[in-house]
C-alpha cells in the first residue's frame, strides 16, 4: 500500500514539474514551453509554442481573415524593419515559425487584416499607459536573473493616497526586501516609468522585484526599498505634456511620495540613502527632479532618459558638484545609441565637465524592457550605495 502511494506521489510530482502552456501553476521561467499539449484555456488553438532550441511558433485561427502579420518590438530581436507575415492553411490556421531567439521576454502583436490586435491564445497579455500587448517569453536552460527563483523573496505592495498635487487618489508600490524588519533602517530608491507605463509597470513587468531578489541572494546588491509611484501628471497626448508634467511630477515626489514612503516604512532619511532612477521619460523625471534637488536625492540614474543639461539650469556649473553626488548612472541598450543619440550627448558634455558618472551601454534590446532589465541588473542596483 505505501509504494502505491509513493508512485502516485511520484506520478503528481512529476505533472507539476512538467511546463505546461500557460498553466500558471506556478511562477514558471518556461511558462510557454508545451510538453503536456495542453490548449491554452479559452483559447482555440496554442500560441505562442517556445521550443528549448529557442524557436518560437505564433498561430492564429482566422478562417476569413486575408492577411496577418507578426510586429512589435519583438522584431528588433528577429532583426526585421518590417512586420512578418504569417502562413494560412486550409483550415484557416495561421501561422509563422521565427528563431531561435536570444532568451528574453519580449512584447508583440498581431495585425490581422490591418488590425493591430493582442494574440487571442496567449494569456500573458500586457497593459499600461498604452493599449495592449502580448508577451513572449524565449526561456533558457533554467530560471533567468530576473525569474523567480528559488531565494527569499521580498514583498511588492500596492498603497492607495490621496494626493494634493493631482487633487486626487493615486497609487504608489513598494517593495520590501527579503527578511525587511521595522526595526532596522533601510535606504530607498525611487523609480518611476516612461511615457507608456503606470505605477505597477515596473514590478509586473519590469520584474523589479525578482531582480532585486535574486542579486540580494548572489550577494550583487544591498538590501533596499524601491518605491514605484506613477509619474503620469497629465494626458500623454497634451500638446503641453512636457511643460506640464515635469513640475508636477516634482512636487507630487517632494510633498506626497517621500513623505508617504517615510511615513509608512523604516527608512534612512538622509540624502545619501535616496535615490531616483528612471526609465525614458522617467529618466528625464530623475535627470529633473534628482540633480535640481541635490538637497533630497544622492544618487541618479537615467535608464535611456538623459536630455539636454538646460532641464538643470546652473546645476553642472556647480564647482563642487562631484562631492553632491553620491552616483550619478547614464545608461541605454546597445541598439539605441548612436554618436547623436541624446544619452550619449549628455556622457560627452559630462566628460567635458569632469562630471564623474557611470556611463554603460549593454544588453541586447534598444528603447525596452530587455534594456532596462539589463542595466537594473548588470550596473545600476549593484552600484548603489557603494561610494566610500
Amino acid at each position: 500500500m505505501r509504494s502505491k502511494f509513493l508512485m502516485v506521489s511520484l506520478f503528481f510530482w512529476g505533472v507539476m514539474s512538467i511546463h505546461a502552456q500557460q498553466a500558471h501553476v506556478n511562477l514558471d521561467w518556461a511558462p510557454q514551453r508545451n510538453d503536456q499539449g495542453f490548449t491554452p484555456f479559452m483559447a482555440n488553438t496554442v500560441s505562442p509554442e517556445v521550443y528549448d532550441d529557442h524557436t518560437v511558433v505564433f498561430r492564429v485561427k482566422a478562417p476569413d481573415a486575408r492577411e496577418v502579420s507578426l510586429s512589435g518590438s519583438i522584431l528588433l530581436a528577429l532583426k526585421s524593419t518590417q512586420p512578418l507575415p504569417f502562413v494560412k492553411a486550409e483550415d484557416g490556421l495561421w501561422s509563422l515559425t521565427v528563431g531561435p531567439m536570444t532568451p528574453e521576454i519580449y512584447y508583440y502583436k498581431l495585425i490581422i487584416d490591418g488590425v493591430s490586435v493582442v494574440d487571442p491564445a496567449n494569456t500573458l497579455v500586457g497593459f499600461a499607459d498604452q493599449p495592449g500587448f502580448s508577451i513572449v517569453v524565449v526561456h533558457g536552460e533554467g530560471p533567468a536573473w530576473y525569474d523567480a527563483k528559488n531565494v527569499p523573496h521580498g514583498a511588492v505592495t500596492r498603497h492607495i493616497y490621496h494626493s494634493n498635487v493631482t487633487r486626487g487618489e493615486r497609487e504608489l508600490y513598494v517593495y520590501t526586501p527579503p527578511g525587511y524588519d521595522g526595526s532596522k533602517k533601510y535606504p530607498v530608491l525611487y523609480l518611476v516609468g516612461g511615457s507608456g507605463e503606470l505605477a505597477s509597470t515596473w514590478s509586473t513587468f519590469g520584474r523589479v522585484n525578482f531582480i532585486e531578489d535574486n542579486l540580494i541572494a548572489e550577494g550583487k546588491a544591498l538590501p533596499m526599498i524601491i518605491a514605484m509611484p506613477n509619474n503620469q501628471m497629465v494626458h500623454r497626448m497634451d500638446p503641453e505634456h512636457r511643460e506640464l508634467s515635469f513640475p508636477l511630477f516634482n512636487d507630487e515626489m517632494i510633498q506626497e511620495v517621500i513623505p508617504f514612503v517615510e511615513r509608512n516604512y523604516s527608512v534612512k532619511t538622509s540624502k545619501h540613502d535616496r535615490a531616483i532612477s528612471g526609465l525614458s521619460m522617467g529618466g528625464r523625471h530623475a535627470q529633473i527632479i534628482g540633480l535640481n534637488n541635490l538637497d533630497v536625492f544622492g544618487s541618479i540614474g537615467m535608464l535611456s532618459g538623459a536630455e539636454s543639461m538646460e532641464l538643470n539650469p546652473g546645476v553642472f556649473d556647480d564647482p563642487e558638484l562631484n562631492e553632491k553626488i553620491d552616483y550619478l548612472f547614464v545608461g541605454a541598450g546597445t541598439h539605441e545609441t548612436n554618436p547623436g543619440s541624446r544619452h550619449a550627448v549628455f556622457h560627452q558634455e559630462l566628460e567635458k565637465r569632469n562630471i564623474e558618472h557611470d556611463y554603460y551601454i549593454g544588453g541586447d534590446g534598444a528603447h525596452d524592457f530587455v534594456t532596462w532589465r539589463h542595466l537594473l541588473y548588470y550596473e545600476f542596483l549593484p552600484n548603489l550605495w557603494r561610494r566610500e
